[in-house]
Protein backbone atom coordinates (compact mmCIF):
# COMPACT_ATOMS: atom_id res chain seq x y z
CA UNK A 1 0.00 0.00 0.00
CA UNK A 2 3.20 2.15 -0.12
CA UNK A 3 1.30 4.67 -3.00
CA UNK A 4 -1.96 4.72 -0.78
CA UNK A 5 -0.01 5.83 2.05
CA UNK A 6 2.29 8.25 0.12
CA UNK A 7 -0.94 9.58 -1.22
CA UNK A 8 -2.17 10.32 2.32
CA UNK A 9 0.78 11.74 3.28
CA UNK A 10 0.48 14.43 0.46
CA UNK A 11 -3.43 14.99 1.03
CA UNK A 12 -2.53 15.41 4.63
CA UNK A 13 0.48 17.77 4.31
CA UNK A 14 -2.25 20.00 1.83
CA UNK A 15 -4.65 19.57 4.59
CA UNK A 16 -2.23 21.34 7.36
CA UNK A 17 -1.26 24.01 4.60
CA UNK A 18 -4.97 25.07 3.64
CA UNK A 19 -6.24 25.36 7.39
CA UNK A 20 -2.83 27.81 7.90
CA UNK A 21 -4.10 29.61 4.63
CA UNK A 22 -7.70 29.87 4.91
CA UNK A 23 -8.99 27.50 7.68
CA UNK A 24 -10.99 25.63 5.01
CA UNK A 25 -8.97 22.64 4.95
CA UNK A 26 -9.51 19.36 2.38
CA UNK A 27 -10.20 16.27 4.66
CA UNK A 28 -13.63 15.81 6.07
CA UNK A 29 -13.45 12.57 7.76
CA UNK A 30 -10.26 10.44 8.80
CA UNK A 31 -10.74 6.93 8.85
CA UNK A 32 -6.96 5.81 9.35
CA UNK A 33 -6.32 3.97 12.20
CA UNK A 34 -3.78 6.33 14.17
CA UNK A 35 -0.68 3.77 13.80
CA UNK A 36 -1.46 5.75 10.18
CA UNK A 37 -0.08 9.32 11.59
CA UNK A 38 3.32 7.45 12.36
CA UNK A 39 3.51 7.43 8.19
CA UNK A 40 5.90 9.38 6.43
CA UNK A 41 5.67 13.11 7.45
CA UNK A 42 5.54 15.04 4.35
CA UNK A 43 5.85 19.04 4.65
CA UNK A 44 4.84 21.77 1.83
CA UNK A 45 5.44 25.44 0.93
CA UNK A 46 2.87 26.29 -1.30
CA UNK A 47 -0.48 24.61 -3.34
CA UNK A 48 2.31 24.37 -6.15
CA UNK A 49 4.36 22.20 -4.11
CA UNK A 50 1.32 20.19 -3.24
CA UNK A 51 0.34 19.92 -7.06
CA UNK A 52 3.93 18.80 -7.93
CA UNK A 53 4.25 16.13 -5.25
CA UNK A 54 0.67 14.28 -6.62
CA UNK A 55 1.94 14.69 -10.13
CA UNK A 56 5.05 12.98 -8.97
CA UNK A 57 2.34 10.34 -7.69
CA UNK A 58 0.80 9.78 -11.01
CA UNK A 59 2.81 6.61 -12.53
CA UNK A 60 2.96 4.82 -8.83
CA UNK A 61 -0.69 5.16 -8.38
CA UNK A 62 -1.43 3.86 -11.99
CA UNK A 63 0.79 0.77 -11.37
CA UNK A 64 -1.15 -0.45 -8.44
CA UNK A 65 -4.67 -1.30 -10.52
CA UNK A 66 -6.65 0.29 -7.96
CA UNK A 67 -9.72 1.85 -9.33
CA UNK A 68 -10.59 4.05 -6.67
CA UNK A 69 -7.03 5.11 -6.05
CA UNK A 70 -6.66 6.38 -9.57
CA UNK A 71 -10.20 8.36 -9.13
CA UNK A 72 -8.85 9.72 -5.83
CA UNK A 73 -5.39 11.16 -7.26
CA UNK A 74 -7.55 12.56 -10.48
CA UNK A 75 -9.89 13.86 -8.36
CA UNK A 76 -7.25 15.79 -6.14
CA UNK A 77 -5.26 17.33 -9.40
CA UNK A 78 -8.53 18.76 -10.85
CA UNK A 79 -9.28 20.64 -7.59
CA UNK A 80 -6.05 21.43 -6.61
CA UNK A 81 -6.12 22.71 -10.45
CA UNK A 82 -8.94 24.65 -10.16
CA UNK A 83 -8.03 26.47 -6.80
CA UNK A 84 -4.71 27.26 -8.69
CA UNK A 85 -7.11 29.12 -11.48
CA UNK A 86 -7.82 26.35 -14.16
CA UNK A 87 -11.67 26.36 -15.21
CA UNK A 88 -12.45 23.00 -17.08
CA UNK A 89 -15.73 22.84 -18.59
CA UNK A 90 -18.36 21.51 -16.59
CA UNK A 91 -18.62 17.79 -17.55
CA UNK A 92 -14.87 17.14 -17.46
CA UNK A 93 -14.82 18.53 -13.83
CA UNK A 94 -17.37 16.77 -12.73
CA UNK A 95 -16.22 13.15 -13.97
CA UNK A 96 -12.25 14.31 -12.53
CA UNK A 97 -14.16 14.96 -9.14
CA UNK A 98 -17.18 13.59 -8.41
CA UNK A 99 -16.60 10.70 -11.07
CA UNK A 100 -19.80 11.09 -12.80
CA UNK A 101 -21.22 13.06 -15.83
CA UNK A 102 -23.07 16.88 -15.45
CA UNK A 103 -25.44 15.46 -18.43
CA UNK A 104 -28.58 16.47 -16.27
CA UNK A 105 -31.81 15.63 -16.35
CA UNK A 106 -35.23 16.42 -19.11
CA UNK A 107 -37.12 19.27 -18.15
CA UNK A 108 -40.12 16.75 -18.68
CA UNK A 109 -38.73 14.45 -15.93
CA UNK A 110 -38.16 17.50 -13.29
CA UNK A 111 -41.74 18.71 -13.70
CA UNK A 112 -42.89 15.29 -13.26
CA UNK A 113 -41.15 15.51 -9.83
CA UNK A 114 -43.08 18.92 -9.67
CA UNK A 115 -46.23 17.10 -10.25
CA UNK A 116 -45.74 14.19 -7.65
CA UNK A 117 -44.56 16.84 -5.06
CA UNK A 118 -47.37 19.31 -5.87
CA UNK A 119 -49.66 16.42 -5.08
CA UNK A 120 -48.09 15.37 -1.73
CA UNK A 121 -48.54 19.06 -0.86
CA UNK A 122 -52.40 18.97 -1.97
CA UNK A 123 -53.13 16.53 0.25
CA UNK A 124 -51.74 18.26 2.99
CA UNK A 125 -53.95 21.28 2.21
CA UNK A 126 -50.78 23.18 1.17
CA UNK A 127 -50.47 25.15 -2.00
CA UNK A 128 -47.83 25.84 -4.07
CA UNK A 129 -47.22 29.31 -3.66
CA UNK A 130 -44.38 31.70 -1.49
CA UNK A 131 -46.19 30.51 1.64
CA UNK A 132 -45.20 26.35 0.55
CA UNK A 133 -42.27 26.14 2.88
CA UNK A 134 -43.48 27.71 5.77
CA UNK A 135 -47.03 25.87 5.81
CA UNK A 136 -45.20 22.44 5.68
CA UNK A 137 -42.76 23.04 8.30
CA UNK A 138 -45.55 24.49 10.37
CA UNK A 139 -47.32 21.50 9.96
CA UNK A 140 -44.01 19.38 10.69
CA UNK A 141 -44.19 20.77 14.27
CA UNK A 142 -42.02 23.72 15.25
CA UNK A 143 -38.66 23.39 17.17
CA UNK A 144 -36.82 26.02 19.03
CA UNK A 145 -33.54 26.12 18.37
CA UNK A 146 -32.13 25.03 21.69
CA UNK A 147 -33.84 22.07 21.72
CA UNK A 148 -33.08 20.71 18.26
CA UNK A 149 -29.73 19.19 19.50
CA UNK A 150 -31.66 16.81 22.31
CA UNK A 151 -34.48 16.14 19.61
CA UNK A 152 -31.77 15.00 16.95
CA UNK A 153 -29.94 12.57 19.34
CA UNK A 154 -33.44 10.98 20.42
CA UNK A 155 -34.48 10.49 16.70
CA UNK A 156 -30.77 8.74 15.64
CA UNK A 157 -31.37 6.45 19.24
CA UNK A 158 -34.88 5.91 17.79
CA UNK A 159 -33.96 4.60 14.49
CA UNK A 160 -31.02 3.61 15.02
CA UNK A 161 -31.66 -0.27 14.68
CA UNK A 162 -33.55 -0.07 11.71
CA UNK A 163 -31.01 1.75 10.03
CA UNK A 164 -27.64 -0.77 11.46
CA UNK A 165 -30.00 -3.59 10.06
CA UNK A 166 -30.45 -2.23 6.81
CA UNK A 167 -26.58 -1.77 6.11
CA UNK A 168 -25.29 -4.61 8.02
CA UNK A 169 -22.88 -3.05 10.24
CA UNK A 170 -22.54 -2.95 14.04
CA UNK A 171 -19.82 -0.47 13.84
CA UNK A 172 -19.35 2.17 17.38
CA UNK A 173 -19.32 5.75 17.19
CA UNK A 174 -19.25 8.99 19.88
CA UNK A 175 -21.15 12.00 18.75
CA UNK A 176 -20.70 15.54 19.58
CA UNK A 177 -23.11 18.21 18.74
CA UNK A 178 -21.95 22.30 18.13
CA UNK A 179 -23.16 25.69 17.28
CA UNK A 180 -21.36 27.12 14.49
CA UNK A 181 -22.33 30.61 13.37
CA UNK A 182 -21.00 31.26 9.58
CA UNK A 183 -21.83 32.61 6.51
CA UNK A 184 -21.50 29.60 4.43
CA UNK A 185 -24.66 27.56 2.36
CA UNK A 186 -25.15 24.85 5.03
CA UNK A 187 -27.23 24.43 7.96
CA UNK A 188 -25.76 21.28 9.29
CA UNK A 189 -22.62 19.29 8.35
CA UNK A 190 -20.73 16.87 9.75
CA UNK A 191 -16.86 15.31 10.13
CA UNK A 192 -14.41 13.85 12.63
CA UNK A 193 -12.15 11.14 12.51
CA UNK A 194 -11.93 7.16 13.71
CA UNK A 195 -15.24 7.03 16.05
CA UNK A 196 -15.43 10.44 17.05
CA UNK A 197 -18.48 12.19 15.07
CA UNK A 198 -18.62 16.23 15.10
CA UNK A 199 -22.33 17.65 14.01
CA UNK A 200 -22.08 21.25 13.37
CA UNK A 201 -25.45 22.97 13.29
CA UNK A 202 -25.54 26.73 11.56
CA UNK A 203 -28.04 28.42 13.14
CA UNK A 204 -27.65 31.11 10.36
CA UNK A 205 -29.72 29.13 7.97
CA UNK A 206 -31.39 26.36 10.37
CA UNK A 207 -34.75 25.84 10.86
CA UNK A 208 -35.94 23.08 12.80
CA UNK A 209 -39.41 21.12 13.22
CA UNK A 210 -39.92 17.74 14.93
CA UNK A 211 -39.84 16.27 10.96
CA UNK A 212 -36.34 17.49 10.41
CA UNK A 213 -35.14 16.58 13.20
CA UNK A 214 -35.43 12.55 11.86
CA UNK A 215 -34.58 13.78 8.89
CA UNK A 216 -31.09 15.22 9.94
CA UNK A 217 -30.71 12.47 12.51
CA UNK A 218 -30.71 10.17 9.50
CA UNK A 219 -28.88 12.29 6.84
CA UNK A 220 -25.93 13.19 9.33
CA UNK A 221 -25.80 11.55 12.17
CA UNK A 222 -26.84 7.82 10.90
CA UNK A 223 -26.21 8.91 7.36
CA UNK A 224 -22.73 10.34 7.30
CA UNK A 225 -21.65 9.62 10.95
CA UNK A 226 -22.37 5.95 11.14
CA UNK A 227 -21.31 5.11 7.48
CA UNK A 228 -18.16 7.23 8.57
CA UNK A 229 -17.58 5.40 11.22
CA UNK A 230 -18.02 2.19 9.78
CA UNK A 231 -15.42 2.77 7.13
CA UNK A 232 -13.08 3.19 10.32
CA UNK A 233 -13.53 0.60 12.11
CA UNK A 234 -12.86 -1.72 8.78
CA UNK A 235 -9.48 0.58 8.59
CA UNK A 236 -8.68 -0.45 11.98
CA UNK A 237 -8.43 -4.47 10.98
CA UNK A 238 -7.90 -4.37 7.39
CA UNK A 239 -5.58 -2.57 5.27
CA UNK A 240 -8.10 -1.64 2.74
CA UNK A 241 -7.20 -0.79 -1.28
CA UNK A 242 -8.95 2.95 -1.18
CA UNK A 243 -7.31 6.42 0.48
CA UNK A 244 -9.02 6.34 4.30
CA UNK A 245 -9.47 10.28 3.85
CA UNK A 246 -12.44 11.10 2.88
CA UNK A 247 -12.84 15.05 1.29
CA UNK A 248 -16.00 16.64 -0.72
CA UNK A 249 -14.56 16.96 -3.56
CA UNK A 250 -13.70 13.38 -4.04
CA UNK A 251 -15.41 10.78 -5.86
CA UNK A 252 -17.76 9.42 -3.00
CA UNK A 253 -19.82 12.28 -3.04
CA UNK A 254 -22.39 10.76 -4.96
CA UNK A 255 -22.45 7.99 -2.22
CA UNK A 256 -22.31 10.04 0.75
CA UNK A 257 -24.83 12.87 0.02
CA UNK A 258 -27.00 10.36 -2.57
CA UNK A 259 -27.33 7.80 0.57
CA UNK A 260 -27.94 10.63 2.94
CA UNK A 261 -30.75 12.39 1.74
CA UNK A 262 -32.66 9.80 1.00
CA UNK A 263 -32.36 7.48 3.85
CA UNK A 264 -35.41 7.94 5.45
CA UNK A 265 -37.18 6.14 2.36
CA UNK A 266 -34.77 2.67 3.21
CA UNK A 267 -35.48 3.22 6.80
CA UNK A 268 -39.12 5.25 7.72
CA UNK A 269 -40.54 4.46 4.99
CA UNK A 270 -44.31 4.71 6.89
CA UNK A 271 -43.46 8.49 8.01
CA UNK A 272 -45.51 10.03 5.53
CA UNK A 273 -44.67 13.62 6.37
CA UNK A 274 -40.95 12.42 6.31
CA UNK A 275 -41.15 11.36 2.88
CA UNK A 276 -43.12 13.97 1.54
CA UNK A 277 -40.15 16.22 2.69
CA UNK A 278 -37.70 13.99 1.06
CA UNK A 279 -39.87 13.46 -2.26
CA UNK A 280 -40.17 18.20 -2.13
CA UNK A 281 -36.27 18.17 -1.61
CA UNK A 282 -35.84 15.74 -4.48
CA UNK A 283 -37.61 18.05 -6.93
CA UNK A 284 -35.73 21.31 -5.70
CA UNK A 285 -32.59 19.32 -6.14
CA UNK A 286 -33.45 18.70 -9.40
CA UNK A 287 -33.61 22.47 -9.68
CA UNK A 288 -30.35 23.17 -8.48
CA UNK A 289 -29.05 20.87 -10.94
CA UNK A 290 -30.71 22.61 -13.72
CA UNK A 291 -29.18 26.11 -12.43
CA UNK A 292 -25.70 24.20 -11.91
CA UNK A 293 -25.77 23.02 -15.74
CA UNK A 294 -26.67 27.05 -16.82
CA UNK A 295 -24.73 29.49 -14.23
CA UNK A 296 -21.76 27.46 -15.40
CA UNK A 297 -22.59 27.21 -19.51
CA UNK A 298 -23.01 31.12 -19.60
CA UNK A 299 -26.54 31.90 -19.83
CA UNK A 300 -27.16 35.42 -17.88
CA UNK A 301 -27.50 35.32 -13.96
CA UNK A 302 -31.09 37.41 -14.58
CA UNK A 303 -32.12 34.74 -16.92
CA UNK A 304 -30.87 31.81 -14.14
CA UNK A 305 -33.05 33.44 -11.42
CA UNK A 306 -36.35 33.58 -12.96
CA UNK A 307 -35.96 29.94 -13.80
CA UNK A 308 -35.39 29.29 -10.37
CA UNK A 309 -38.32 31.71 -9.20
CA UNK A 310 -40.72 29.85 -11.93
CA UNK A 311 -39.32 26.44 -10.90
CA UNK A 312 -39.69 27.13 -6.66
CA UNK A 313 -41.93 30.24 -6.15
CA UNK A 314 -41.23 29.91 -2.33
CA UNK A 315 -37.20 30.31 -2.95
CA UNK A 316 -35.86 33.85 -1.80
CA UNK A 317 -33.91 35.78 -3.74
CA UNK A 318 -31.12 35.57 -1.26
CA UNK A 319 -31.43 31.38 -1.38
CA UNK A 320 -31.06 31.86 -5.32
CA UNK A 321 -27.84 34.66 -5.43
CA UNK A 322 -26.35 32.08 -2.80
CA UNK A 323 -26.89 28.53 -4.91
CA UNK A 324 -25.77 30.43 -8.01
CA UNK A 325 -22.32 31.91 -6.72
CA UNK A 326 -21.84 28.41 -5.13
CA UNK A 327 -22.61 26.80 -7.90
CA UNK A 328 -20.60 29.21 -10.41
CA UNK A 329 -17.27 30.81 -8.81
CA UNK A 330 -16.23 28.33 -5.76
CA UNK A 331 -14.07 25.50 -7.11
CA UNK A 332 -15.39 23.24 -3.85
CA UNK A 333 -18.76 24.18 -4.56
CA UNK A 334 -18.56 24.20 -8.07
CA UNK A 335 -17.66 20.25 -7.50
CA UNK A 336 -19.36 19.07 -4.52
CA UNK A 337 -22.51 20.41 -4.64
CA UNK A 338 -23.60 18.37 -8.13
CA UNK A 339 -23.09 15.32 -5.90
CA UNK A 340 -25.96 15.83 -4.48
CA UNK A 341 -28.92 16.01 -6.93
CA UNK A 342 -26.39 13.41 -8.76
CA UNK A 343 -26.92 11.34 -5.54
CA UNK A 344 -30.16 12.03 -4.63
CA UNK A 345 -31.84 11.28 -7.98
CA UNK A 346 -29.81 7.64 -8.37
CA UNK A 347 -30.87 6.32 -4.89
CA UNK A 348 -34.34 7.79 -4.96
CA UNK A 349 -34.34 5.45 -8.08
CA UNK A 350 -32.96 2.57 -6.45
CA UNK A 351 -35.99 2.82 -3.57
CA UNK A 352 -38.00 1.45 -6.02
CA UNK A 353 -35.78 -1.35 -7.14
CA UNK A 354 -35.83 -5.30 -6.20
CA UNK A 355 -35.19 -5.66 -2.44
CA UNK A 356 -32.21 -7.76 -3.32
CA UNK A 357 -30.34 -4.97 -4.95
CA UNK A 358 -31.31 -2.59 -2.42
CA UNK A 359 -29.79 -4.88 0.27
CA UNK A 360 -26.69 -5.18 -1.68
CA UNK A 361 -26.18 -1.74 -2.39
CA UNK A 362 -26.72 -0.50 1.18
CA UNK A 363 -24.40 -3.28 2.32
CA UNK A 364 -21.61 -2.33 0.59
CA UNK A 365 -22.24 1.01 0.83
CA UNK A 366 -21.01 0.69 4.68
CA UNK A 367 -18.40 -0.85 4.19
CA UNK A 368 -16.78 0.70 1.33
CA UNK A 369 -16.51 4.42 0.20
CA UNK A 370 -17.86 3.19 -3.66
CA UNK A 371 -17.57 5.45 -6.49
CA UNK A 372 -20.15 6.37 -9.03
CA UNK A 373 -18.84 3.54 -11.02
CA UNK A 374 -18.85 1.31 -8.32
CA UNK A 375 -22.80 1.75 -7.07
CA UNK A 376 -23.30 1.62 -11.22
CA UNK A 377 -21.26 -1.86 -11.14
CA UNK A 378 -23.62 -3.21 -8.06
CA UNK A 379 -26.81 -2.15 -10.05
CA UNK A 380 -26.49 -2.16 -13.96
CA UNK A 381 -29.65 -1.65 -14.95
CA UNK A 382 -29.56 1.71 -12.42
CA UNK A 383 -29.81 5.03 -13.95
CA UNK A 384 -26.94 6.98 -15.44
CA UNK A 385 -25.27 9.09 -12.76
CA UNK A 386 -25.69 12.42 -13.22
CA UNK A 387 -28.73 12.24 -15.41
CA UNK A 388 -29.66 10.76 -18.70
CA UNK A 389 -28.86 14.29 -20.30
CA UNK A 390 -31.15 16.63 -21.96
CA UNK A 391 -31.75 19.08 -19.49
CA UNK A 392 -33.67 22.07 -19.86
CA UNK A 393 -31.99 25.17 -21.95
CA UNK A 394 -33.03 28.43 -20.14
CA UNK A 395 -34.13 31.37 -22.29
CA UNK A 396 -33.20 35.36 -21.49
CA UNK A 397 -35.81 37.29 -20.33
CA UNK A 398 -36.84 40.04 -21.89
CA UNK A 399 -34.94 43.25 -20.34
CA UNK A 400 -34.22 46.66 -21.87
CA UNK A 401 -30.96 46.27 -24.05
CA UNK A 402 -31.17 42.48 -23.78
CA UNK A 403 -31.33 40.26 -26.87
CA UNK A 404 -33.56 37.14 -26.52
CA UNK A 405 -32.63 33.70 -27.77
CA UNK A 406 -31.61 30.12 -26.48
CA UNK A 407 -28.77 29.71 -23.47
Amino acid sequence: MAARDALESVIRAWHRLEVEREGTGVIEFDCAPDAALAGPDVSVTDRMHVYKLLSDLAEDVEATGEPYLRARLRADLAYLGARLGERPELDAYMRATQGCAAAGWPAEYVEDRRDAARADLDKLGIGWNAATDDMLRALEGPLESAAAPDAIRAAAAELEPAVRALVGTDAPYELTVESTDVDAYWSYWLDGAGQRVRLRINPRNARFTRVSARQFALHEVLGHGLQCAAFANRCATDDVPWVRLLSVHGPTGVLLEGLAQTLPLFAAPDDDLLAVRVRLDHYQQLVRAELHLAVNSGVPIAACAAHARARVPFWSDRHIADLLADRGTDPRLRSYLWAYPAGFDWFVRLADADATVIAEVLHAAYRDPLTPEGLSGLWPDGPPVGGPGSPVRLREPDVPGGAPGAA
